[in-house]
């Protein structure tokens, strides 16, 4: 590869190399004490956090070297080189330095303790080798963001007024990136390096055992029977999967390879099949128990208890996944798809007896975080429940060499989020040391006049942005510092507050030009990544409508009385009805230009609570319905007349 192709191969993707028996062999077994590691160092290890994220981050470095090869552009060869093998042994022993030096680096104070040489040579190697993993792994944009923000802190004091601070040297933003607890190690890898990867290894675990099948066919024997069934199924199996995953896009490749074909053969365009798989897939991650580890997270940054926030998520889950079945049902019925065949769908009660044990790890998991224990060890717990109830059938049974791959795919499932959780770190380490975080809240607040609508907006644009190619980990924690000040300042809840930036970074993940869960899903279907983004957008619309309503309606987050409740859950469910008839164009048939406005506005009306709004929003519900009711009659009368034989 000569230089330009090097130079325009780095502002792209890495791509995942297909390793030879040696190579895997040495990723295996790293991989493989990489989790024994993390399980040991969670759970019965007492090592200070620098020294456990060290290594952590060093072998996660090591790994990505090895299966990310440099360029998608310039596939060189699928072996790693001799480069990314150095690369590999210089961030060890970038680890290796600083887990003999953590309790050194833990307790200096900077004025008093200057960094010495070998110091500064291991932080800019972590820096480095940090920013060229994130970028092979999760693509040039998250590099981007961090070039902008070191680039902030060097020239920064260069500006004026409310974007001015003080200048700082090379050594101090070092210092700053990569020895304190606001820069790489701060909390984005701490929560990465700990129940993360705990609940990545116990989704891994899950998979191996054969619950993945036993989903999918639960789900299609609760509503494979139905118009559009194959598509409902999709939605369901994605909802069960997605929830334990905690990655949209871990969870199209999982699911995705075998419903989107299925999607294709029932009727819907590859388009619509892979966008239905995409929407599906990223609203995992903000559906309780497990919410793909976002309920955690918000737990450790907000302090609010981990079943506080489950329990508040659980009537917007459900919601969005209403509007999913909803919208595809619709688009079922509009394109006439055939029912699917009885024989070809399981029997409910013969699902549930071959697979009810699958449900006692989750349970395990529930009643465990309920009990107050910490995530890491609840998330441990579960994988011995898993482990366990593998054994209740011969042919899912984990020995020794199925727990080894699940280990080791745990461990490959962690390499992309930890990276672009180091990556975040050093963002934040930016914000932190230059004040950008309080100024952003001013500055958002000037935009908008203090206003919450239009705040709630532009918090919704810089989530997008921010989240755009990032795990949800990186996208929530890095947003949750700049975005969430600003909402609580104007009253809004730190709960409702934090679960509206969870949303949209959660839901960047098929919003365009990055999204990285609709891009999946087209290269399964063999289809426009653009295309299929936009039309995920348009079935996910219900989630970008979500948040607002419980921000500006906290009875749909159980704050309120059990009338407000309900009626906050009536008027939302009223709201999916008229924006899904409005997006797909078919209510009880199908709807004209105007009727779909009417519906659209309709839907709207329900997001702000009040009751003149939402009364209209019901009379323009009704009204559409009544006038297509009448079309739809007069259309079968018409129909009926003509096939009367003539005398």
């Amino acid at each position: 590869m000569n230089i330009k192709g090097f130079v325009v191969g780095w502002f792209g993707y890495g791509y995942r190399r297909q390793l030879s028996s040696f190579h895997i062999k040495i990723f295996s077994c790293t991989a493989f004490i990489l989790s024994i590691y993390q399980v040991w160092s969670v759970i019965w290890g007492k090592l200070d956090p620098l020294n456990q994220m060290a290594i952590h981050l060093s072998v996660i470095l090591g790994l990505t070297f090895l299966m990310y090869g440099y360029s998608r552009k310039h596939k060189i060869k699928q072996a790693p080189t001799l480069y990314d093998y150095a690369a590999a042994l210089l961030a060890l022993s970038s680890g290796v330095y600083f887990s003999a030096q953590a309790e050194r680096i833990s307790v200096r104070i900077p004025i008093l303790d200057p960094l010495s040489t070998l110091d500064l040579f291991f932080g800019v190697i972590f820096v480095v080798l940090t920013i060229e993993a994130a970028r092979r792994t999760m693509g040039f944009p998250i590099i981007a963001i961090v070039f902008i923000g070191l680039g902030y802190s060097i020239w920064g004091h260069h500006f004026s007024g409310l974007w001015h601070h003080r200048e700082f040297s090379i050594s101090e933003i070092i210092n700053d990136v990569a020895y304190t607890y606001n820069g790489i190690w701060g909390s984005p890898l701490s929560v990465a390096a700990t129940f993360v990867f705990m609940f990545l290894l116990f989704g891994a675990f899950l998979k191996h055992a054969g619950a993945g099948q036993f989903f999918f066919d639960l789900s299609a024997a609760i509503a494979g029977r139905t118009k559009g069934g194959s598509a409902k199924v999709t939605v369901l199996a994605s909802a069960f999967f997605g929830s334990i995953s905690g990655s949209p896009t871990a969870n199209v490749v999982t699911t995705g390879s075998f419903t989107i074909p299925v999607l294709k053969k029932s009727g819907y365009k590859p388009s619509m099949a892979a966008a239905i798989e995409a929407a599906a897939s990223t609203g995992g991650s903000i559906l309780p128990p497990i919410m793909g580890s976002s309920a955690f997270l918000m737990a450790a940054v907000t302090q609010i208890p981990y079943g506080t926030i489950a329990i508040a998520a659980v009537i917007p889950g459900i919601l969005y996944y209403v509007s999913l079945l909803v919208m595809v049902h619709l688009e079922a019925v509009r394109l006439d798809l055939p029912t699917p065949e009885e024989e070809s769908i399981p029997r409910l009660k013969e699902v549930l007896i071959e697979g009810w044990y699958y449900f006692i790890p989750l349970i395990v998991l529930v009643y465990f975080l309920m009990s107050g224990y910490s995530a890491s060890r609840t998330g441990f717990y579960s994988i011995l429940a898993v482990i366990l109830v593998s054994w209740f059938r011969k042919d899912t049974r984990i020995g020794f060499k199925t727990a080894f791959h699940a280990m080791v795919d745990g461990a490959k499932s962690s390499i992309p989020v930890t990276a672009a959780c180091a990556a975040a770190g050093m963002i934040i380490a930016g914000i932190m040391s230059t004040g950008l975080g309080g100024k952003l809240t001013s500055i958002v607040l000037g935009f908008t006049d203090g206003l919450l609508v239009p705040t709630l907006f532009l918090v919704m644009l810089i989530c997008i942005v921010l989240g755009m190619g990032m795990p949800v980990a990186a996208a929530y924690i890095l947003t949750a510092m700049l975005a969430a000040p600003a909402l609580i300042g104007l009253g809004v809840s730190p709960l409702a507050a934090h679960l509206f930036i969870v949303y949209f970074s959660i839901f960047s993940a098929i919003t365009p030009p990055v999204a990285v869960a609709a891009y999946a899903a087209a290269g399964i279907a063999d289809e426009n990544p653009n295309t299929v983004s936009i039309e995920a957008v348009k079935l996910g619309i219900v989630g970008f409508i979500i948040p607002f309503m419980f921000v500006l309606k906290p009875a749909l987050l159980m704050e309120g009385s059990w009338t407000e409740i309900i009626i906050a859950t009536f008027t939302a469910t009223l709201a999916i009805i008229a924006l899904a008839a409005g997006t797909i164009g078919f209510l009880k048939t199908s709807t004209t230009i105007w009727e779909r406005i009417i519906l659209i506005v309709a839907g709207c009306m329900f997001v702000y609570p009040s009751f003149l709004l939402n009364g209209i929003g019901i009379i323009l519900l009704i009204t559409v319905f009544l006038f297509q009711l009448k079309r739809r009659i007069g259309s079968s009368v018409s129909k009926g007349a003509q096939n009367i034989p003539r005398i």
